[in-house]
């Protein structure tokens, strides 16, 4: 069965004035909708892969045929990183609360420590990628990720994830990463951290 693109769970213009409606519409509709394309056409070669989940063919990638290892990866990635981005913002964010910030803190002294080392993460990724926070254990950790590269290839579990290639800001903020990820931090979905953090 062939992978679509999941809708947005709010409208293009939601995350106003953080995240413009434009860059949504065309990071939504054109950007992932052509990571899902490349990706259905890869498979299409291969139906012995019919029926694999998308985390299945990421976290084993070395069992995907050598022809299309790399469309996958990155057209894989890209999708697995963008379904997962959406649900991550919403229009009514806040702070996180409970188990989460109490392994925040625990991980990273405080809140402000673990905003100023994501941003750190986020800005200092040469050229396009991700920024991550992900489960490790009882602790949390943040890492950085290459292109449309995810920590579930690396067998590690994502609580929450930040787009840092250009197309997901160029619209509004031009070249200033850092500002695009200052904004960003008013539409992180805390609870759908929260329920990937349980």
């Amino acid at each position: 069965m062939a992978f679509t693109l999941p809708a947005l769970p709010y409208d293009f213009g939601a995350l106003e004035p953080h995240v413009d409606t434009q860059t949504m519409q065309i990071h939504h509709g054109k950007h992932h909708q052509a990571y899902v394309n490349n990706l259905n056409a890869a498979l299409e070669k291969h139906s012995e892969l019919a029926g694999k989940s998308l985390e299945d063919l990421l976290t084993n990638l070395n069992a995907v045929p050598e022809d299309i290892r790399t469309t996958v990866r990155n057209n894989g990635g890209g999708h697995w990183n963008h379904s997962l981005f959406w649900q991550l913002m919403t229009p009514q964010s806040g702070e996180p609360t409970g188990a989460l910030m109490d392994a925040l803190k625990k991980s990273f002294t405080d809140f402000a420590t673990f905003k100023t080392q994501f941003k750190t993460a986020a800005v200092g990724r040469f050229g396009s990628g991700w920024a991550w926070l992900v489960k490790d254990g009882d602790k949390l950790s943040i890492v950085s990720t290459p292109n449309q590269d995810n920590p579930a290839m690396d067998g590690k579990r994502a609580v929450l994830g930040l787009d840092v290639w250009e197309h997901a800001y160029y619209l509004k903020y031009q070249n200033r990463r850092p500002d695009y990820v200052d904004a960003w931090w008013n539409v992180v979905n805390w609870q759908k951290v929260a329920e990937l953090f349980k």
